[in-house]
């Protein structure tokens, strides 16, 4: 009778693993998409589909309690899904953003405050240093210190000759993909104590650029570099640095001139999965990166591609 009761038991768990069970082919929608273009930066909230940032799906358990944050571009897509995540597991955040993107910025506000945790709304450019330093003391001053910088807020735009990049386009690529991480975490690094962590946002294009993305390829290249270098540089100090590389993701980005009109229709067709990814589905591996249970992971690439991606 013992071992027929334990196979009960043991047939009872397995059916219940297997209704918990997700198929990740048909978990989110698939291509063919609307063709759609929004001026940039864009705003989720006009998109279609509107993008699955962990709003409704995402459940914490204080694993970032008392943790203080700062995200870029975290208004929306990947920025937006680590602060709702970060808020869900006990960290008070603060976001940056630009101006044009307040009413996506606002909604965020509002589910981190509604996590019981401060939110912190930063509006600015940071293609200029002074700003940057800027965030920084204010994120700073109003979280009452600082232990996660998430270098997420990216530029890309598609061009299909490099002939028709623009010097002024090339350096805006540059400077927010590039220079605003170097401005960041320069002026964060006074305040970030042993068990901080650094996350910075690469990307597939960094392993197998597309033709149509020469500039923003490029720096997600330097994104994966700089972060195996300053890990080595600050893993004596106690402070781990690490990278996300997404494969394609729907987001903002993309219909804002991130992609084709050709591109979008058919976007993240190519890959195993069928689909692209929602940004919700990356923000386990932000909370992951800046957890203490990661201790030590430092200077490592977190692929999320749907089958594709890193070598």
């Amino acid at each position: 009778m013992e071992n027929e009761n334990e196979g009960i038991t043991s047939h009872n768990v397995q059916d219940k693993s297997q209704s918990t069970l997700t198929d990740p082919t048909t978990k989110y929608p698939k291509p063919p998409f609307e063709r759609q273009f929004q001026p940039f930066p864009g705003l989720v909230s006009k998109m279609n589909p509107v993008p699955d940032h962990g709003e409704k799906s995402y459940k914490g358990s204080g694993r970032l309690e008392g943790r203080k944050a700062l995200i870029t571009g975290g208004d929306s897509g990947m920025g937006r899904a680590a602060a709702i995540a970060y808020a869900r597991e006990g960290a008070d955040v603060a976001i940056n953003y630009l101006p044009e993107e307040e009413s996506d910025a606002q909604d965020v506000v509002k589910l981190i405050e509604k996590e019981g945790r401060k939110a912190v709304a930063i509006p600015g450019d940071l293609r200029e240093e002074s700003f940057c330093k800027e965030l920084i003391s204010k994120a700073v001053e109003q979280l009452g210190g600082l232990d996660i910088l998430v270098n997420n807020a990216g530029h890309q735009k598609t061009h299909e000759s490099i002939l028709d990049i623009s010097t002024e386009e090339f350096d805006r690529t540059m400077k927010t993909n590039l220079y605003a991480p170097f401005w960041l975490t320069k002026a964060a690094l006074p305040h970030l104590k042993p068990g901080s962590s650094i996350i910075g946002l690469s990307s597939v294009q960094a392993y197998d650029p597309s033709p149509d993305l020469y500039d923003y390829a490029q720096t997600k290249a330097a994104t994966t570099s700089y972060v195996k270098s300053l890990a080595k540089q600050l893993g004596p100090k106690g402070i781990r640095v690490n990278g996300v590389a997404p494969g394609p993701v729907w987001t903002a980005l993309e219909i804002s001139g991130g992609q084709t009109q050709e591109n979008i229709e058919k976007f993240g067709g190519d890959t195993p999965l069928g689909r692209p990814g929602q940004p919700a589905e990356l923000a386990s591996i932000f909370v992951q990166l800046a957890d203490n249970n990661a201790s030590f992971a430092s200077g490592q690439i977190y692929g999320s591609a749907g089958g594709s991606g890193q070598p």
